[in-house]
């Protein structure tokens, strides 16, 4: 808990604030500071799997947000085509995300599964 110091008629009070959860801590610190567009990306990539359900985390997986464009990783050409017929669809699931606003594409790129580095 945070203590919330007051000064009046020259004298100091303060007041207990009720605890916050960190997530809003952090989105709203990552807003002062100018940086929830790339925050917000992040974050759909973190819960990638939630946005789009199981059969497609497990074919495919986000392994980058950069300058509003989410980069998916897939295992082959196959499922690169699937995808990008599907692409406005997974757009719409992002977009419903609180912080989805931020992705503005998706690219789909073959590669491995796992993370790559930013």
């Amino acid at each position: 808990m945070d203590l919330d110091m007051k000064q009046t008629n020259g004298q100091t009070t303060g007041r207990w604030k009720s605890p916050q959860a960190i997530s809003g801590v952090i989105s709203k610190t990552m807003k002062s500071l100018g940086l929830a567009r790339p925050y917000d990306g992040w974050q759909v990539v973190t819960h990638w799997a939630e946005i789009v359900g199981d059969e497609i985390a497990e074919r495919a997986r986000a392994v980058r947000y950069e300058d509003g464009t989410l980069h998916v990783a897939v295992p082959d050409d196959v499922w690169r085509h699937q995808l990008s017929l599907q692409i406005e669809s997974i757009l719409k699931k992002v977009h419903a995300q609180p912080y989805g606003r931020a992705v503005q594409r998706i690219r789909l790129q073959r590669g491995p599964k796992e993370k790559m580095d930013p």
